[in-house]
């Protein structure tokens, strides 16, 4: 009885409250029972998840997109029977690939080059354009894109570096600078950010000493990443809030706890095309690594700018990553994420076609990004002239991510995304690791497969007429005509790529 009369009394006190209270109306005119809607609310997008919605319906990611990530990952079957459920002859723009009539035999396991059959290192030499010392050939095609510690956790962030390990992959760091958790046998792309996080002087400016400093103790930075901007808020810049800033965060990336890291929108070293070549050249000069830019396409005056200042063959990038709008795992304002900066597709081959018309596509290694881990979405962009691939939400989602988009709460329920202990304890980064190297194998090993049903021993032979782009008429378009690419456009000339491509052409051509 006592526990009843307490009971209530808990009841009326709330009862009490809601109709006392003036921020929600609905609690005032419904006490007690307007909490449902609120806590309704707060689970609609697991209940949408798991109830509501179709297997191709949600975004970011759909259902099918999601379970075929968890099965690769797991190495659990990762087939979909009965056929497809998607909507074949009325999803404009549905990309469909045309196989060969003479497909390529894939060696049995056992045979002869079997164990490196999945291994599909890039056709490129990053950094062999512009001959940087430490030039070298990706081993993968397919690798981790930036996602800094700070936005993801400890746990997280040596869970991915496990598995790109595993994969022989790379792991950008975003730009939340390097870390010990980034330390454990994977290699490294650093990317410097507006903020220069391990690489700034006291009064928050970029310091070369810093940066040297910095490679010297992590060998396993291969190159190094000058970010301009992300699909997920071009043009606005970051926050790291005061709460995700520990001690470890705070002494890494160089800045002060209790207030929120900012992230400018501008680069305080350059201004302008010509500071941005000086800027990528002095960093290549000092470190001898590669160095890149990693932007998501807005206003394109820049590029024709870039384009006709690398033409001159002075100075240059080593690799340019071009980020969708549909991209970016970081937590952005509405408007940003939905209308700012152009889709992958859009962007890249408008950006694309300024440097191929210039003749210098090839002295560019070209990376992309923006909800691309599937493989018909790799050999898409890998056709338009992508030479390597950057996947992140992807890896979140390898490595335990249920797509709760809590990102920017510091709740996130899986340990991803948050620094919160009690959360981050339930991630056990040697299980994820191996988790999104299966993830990587897999994916590449169903490029394969694609590549060699359309008759190449590699992707980036693949040509764009192995393509057709779908319209609700019954009729389709070759992706060629459709982006303006010229015949020559898109697989890499011999100059740069030809070795490894004319090895592969000629042991296909034989088998």
């Amino acid at each position: 009885m006592i526990w009843l009369s307490l009971l209530a009394c808990l009841v009326l006190v709330f009862v009490i409250y809601d109709l006392t209270q003036t921020k929600h109306a609905i609690l005032r005119n419904f006490p007690i029972i307007g909490h449902f809607r609120y806590w309704l609310e707060a689970v609609g997008p697991e209940l949408r998840q798991y109830i509501v919605t179709s297997n191709d319906e949600e975004r970011p990611f759909s259902r099918d997109q999601r379970s075929w990530v968890y099965a690769s990952s797991k190495q659990q079957n990762n087939y979909f029977g009965f056929g497809t459920d998607n909507n074949l002859e009325g999803s404009p723009g549905y990309l469909v690939i045309k196989q060969s009539s003479f497909p390529l035999e894939e060696p049995h396991k056992g045979a002869p080059g079997y164990d490196k059959l999945h291994m599909v290192p890039c056709a490129k030499i990053l950094g062999g354009a512009r001959k940087r010392r430490k030039a070298f050939r990706p081993k993968s095609i397919v690798n981790v894109g930036a996602m800094s510690y700070g936005s993801l956790s400890a746990r997280a962030v040596e869970a991915i570096n496990r598995g790109v390990a595993i994969a022989g992959a790379m792991q950008n760091t975003g730009e939340g600078g390097v870390a010990s958790h980034h330390d454990h046998g994977g290699d490294l792309i650093w990317q410097l950010g507006t903020g220069y996080f391990g690489a700034r002087d006291e009064a928050g400016r970029f310091s070369m000493e810093k940066l040297e400093a910095v490679v010297a103790k992590y060998p396993n930075i291969k190159g190094i990443e000058v970010k301009l901007s992300q699909g997920a808020k071009p043009g606005r810049g970051g926050v790291l809030p005061a709460s995700k800033i520990t001690d470890e965060i705070s002494e890494i990336r160089g800045i002060p706890k209790g207030v929120d890291c900012i992230s400018p929108p501008f680069h305080r070293e350059f201004s302008d095309v010509d500071g941005l070549l000086d800027f990528v050249e002095s960093i290549a000069e000092a470190t001898g690594l590669p160095v890149g830019i990693k932007s998501a396409i807005g206003h394109e005056g820049f590029w024709d700018d870039l384009a006709d200042e690398m033409a001159k063959g002075e100075r240059g990038v080593d690799w340019i990553a071009i980020d969708g709008g549909e991209g970016g795992t970081g937590a952005a304002p509405l408007v940003f994420s939905d209308h700012v900066s152009l889709p992958f597709k859009v962007g890249f081959t408008r950006v694309y076609a300024r440097f191929a018309k210039r003749g210098i596509a090839d002295d560019v290694v070209w990376m992309g990004s923006g909800r691309l881990g599937f493989p018909a979405e790799v050999m898409l962009a890998m056709a338009l002239g992508c030479d390597m691939i950057y996947v992140a939400r992807e890896a979140m989602l390898s490595i335990g991510c249920i797509q709760a988009q809590k990102c920017q709460t510091g709740h996130c329920p899986t340990g991803v995304a948050t620094q919160n202990k009690w959360l981050v304890r339930g991630l056990d980064p040697t299980d994820k690791g191996a988790r999104l190297g299966n993830y990587l194998i897999t994916l590449r090993k169903e490029v394969m497969w694609l590549s060699r049903a359309c008759a190449e021993p590699h992707p980036g032979l693949v040509q764009l007429e192995h393509f057709e782009m779908l319209d609700d008429r019954y009729g389709g378009t070759c992706p060629r005509e459709l982006f303006n690419y010229e015949a020559s456009w898109g697989v890499p000339g011999e100059e740069h790529a030809g070795p490894l491509l004319v090895e592969l052409s000629s042991r296909a051509s034989h088998e």
